[in-house]
């Protein structure tokens, strides 16, 4: 029989058993064809590969991610995964979307289709994912219908408007999952259902949304199975009461690993879903579990039926590993082809200019001058209870805090006090909207940060201590079409330009990630502390994450989704 290549003596795993198995393995015309101990006495082999008893996995499958959280483009995300075994994802283009509009979700897929990694995208569904912001772009009902009439799509991403579906029938959201139901009733819904618990829990799950990835306990973990929800586990949830519970109880088929947001230093330092797989063996999951939780589990629920198992017929994507314990990617194979090996050298390919020429100049915003970080206040002078969003180191999530700021001469007295400033500016050239606010608790003591990477509207967002650091940050975040600046006493600590559409770069992959850790180190030296400032910074426009936010429209009270006043009247103090 013929056979294209053939693996000899390894350690084969069999998903359906969760066990390990010394055989080899046949491929022909790029799937699985033979698993067992038949060796090339029973086949005319083109190709032989020695295992050397190495353990042989599927390739790993990620189904809930962001290719832009990384900064990079799908070319430069492809050359990362494949070096970590992760072989098929499904990335959610939020972002480009709130920039682009449909056209950014079209040229993230145009950019996928020529990488190694196997990318199935899912629908951005919430683009704006409030009616409390301004963004580049908009997703709804035509924009849904169009892309899932190419027959590309693989489901609707997460929902993130969680309040709307349980207080306002008539939303945009709700509208969007009622015209779902209806005409692509078997389309899946990817979840964001954060601490929603009991009644508002179920009355998402009745409007058809079946996962969720945001942070877990115990109890919403336990809810949200029993009711039938698909969980995707991130690492921060991978607490150790929530890994006792998934490594104890008989659960394996109602949960999957995901990375959801990489950072590129991370990427580069530590791995992707690999690096998810490895913590979990260290912290006590069988590697057959954690493996399943990888490749199987997120195969099956996003209904790719065709890989995520070493079976007859199946694609061949596989990982090699010498050391199951570390979960040390030694080759990685692609539809039956090497296409990564750790003793032998791998390049990044780059492709500069490759979106449409208009990508790269989608920051529409004059230069700031210090009167645009002078907030006018129409109060009378003296002393007022401000609301300050207080940020919290280990959390994206942050608080409201009420404090007293003076007002003279109809301007709020902020600089060189104990309160930093922090202000956006609507960047697509839409309105001109600004907003102002108050910011204390874990982030900088000083100086000034800007970006224009910043979720979900990706306006331009300014931190800062002084007038002249803030118009300095800024200035270099716009003069390179969008990026992250970090400026200490009118010197730049730090910039990383993000040329496309404000939120990418087209560098390689090790440059970009040692960019973000000099960007990170700069912004812990002005006293932020947080594991991640840059997504914490890049989260305060974020008006879907509790509790405080700031967007072009104003404060945003998030839990009751609304804009409410810097200053707090008197009577609405509460005691």
């Amino acid at each position: 029989m013929r056979a294209d290549k053939m693996i000899l003596q390894v350690k084969v795993y069999n998903s359906y058993y969760k066990t390990f198995e010394v055989g080899n393995v046949a491929i022909l015309d790029g799937k699985f064809m033979y698993i067992g101990q038949r060796g090339l006495e029973s086949f005319e082999v083109a190709e032989i590969v020695e295992g050397h008893g190495k353990y042989m996995i599927p390739g790993l499958i990620d189904i809930h991610l962001h290719i832009e959280s990384t900064m990079v483009t799908p070319a430069t995300f492809s050359y990362g995964l494949i070096r970590n075994g992760v072989t098929t994802i499904v990335p959610e283009p939020h972002e480009m979307a709130n920039v682009f509009g449909l056209e950014g979700i079209q040229e993230m897929m145009e950019a996928s289709k020529d990488c190694v990694a196997d990318m199935f995208y899912s629908i951005p569904s919430s683009v704006p994912a409030t009616p409390l912001e301004t963004s580049g772009g908009e997703i709804d009902i035509p924009e849904i219908d169009a892309l899932l009439q190419t027959g590309e799509m693989i489901c609707l991403g997460e929902i993130m408007n969680y309040v709307d579906v349980i207080r306002n029938p008539d939303s945009k959201t709700n509208r969007i999952l009622r015209h779902v139901r209806e005409h692509y009733p078997e389309l899946i819904i990817e979840g964001h259902t954060p601490k929603l618990l009991d009644l508002d829990l179920h009355q998402l799950i009745y409007a058809g949304i079946g996962s969720d990835h945001t942070h877990q306990s115990i109890e919403g973990m336990k809810a949200r199975m029993a009711a039938g929800m698909f969980i995707e586990i991130q690492e921060k949830s991978m607490t150790p009461e929530v890994m006792d519970y998934l490594i104890q109880e008989d659960v394996a088929q109602h949960f999957c690993f995901v990375t959801d947001d990489v950072m590129p230093d991370s990427f580069v330092e530590r791995g992707h879903l690999n690096h998810i797989v490895g913590k979990a063996i260290r912290m006590g999951m069988k590697p057959e579990d954690a493996i399943y939780a990888a490749t199987f589990t997120p195969a099956g629920r996003m209904r790719m039926h065709d890989r995520g198992t070493i079976a007859p017929g199946k694609i061949a994507d596989f990982v090699l590993l010498s050391d199951l314990g570390q979960f040390d990617v030694d080759q990685v194979y692609k539809d039956g082809n090497k296409v990564f090996d750790k003793f032998e050298e791998y390049h990044q390919g780059l492709m500069q200019h490759r979106f449409p020429d208009h990508f790269y100049q989608s920051v529409k915003l004059e230069p700031l001058t210090e009167q645009d970080f002078t907030v006018e206040m129409d109060v009378a002078d003296g002393t007022h209870q401000c609301r300050i969003m207080m940020v919290k180191d280990g959390s994206t999530f942050t608080s409201e805090q009420i404090a007293p700021i003076q007002v003279e001469q109809g301007e709020l007295i902020w600089e060189h006090g104990e309160h930093g400033l922090i202000a956006t500016f609507e960047r697509y050239g839409k309105n001109g909207n600004r907003a102002y606010g108050l910011i204390g608790g874990d982030t900088i003591k000083r100086g000034a940060v800007a970006t224009t990477y910043s979720h979900d509207n990706h306006n331009l967002l300014v931190v800062g201590h002084n007038k002249q650091d803030m118009v300095l940050a800024a200035k270099t975040v716009l003069s390179s079409q969008g990026g992250f600046c970090v400026v200490e006493n009118g010197k730049v600590l730090s910039h990383l330009p993000l040329t496309v559409g404000g939120i990418l770069t087209e560098g390689p992959l090790e440059m970009v990630a040692a960019q973000v850790k000099e960007l990170r180190s700069a912004m812990l030296s002005l006293g932020y502390r947080h594991y991640n400032p840059i997504m914490s910074l890049s989260t305060h426009s974020l008006p879907v994450s509790p509790a405080l936010k700031i967007t072009d429209h104003g404060l945003i009270d998030v839990n009751a989704g609304k804009v409410v006043p810097l200053i707090v009247e008197p009577s609405k103090i509460q005691e």
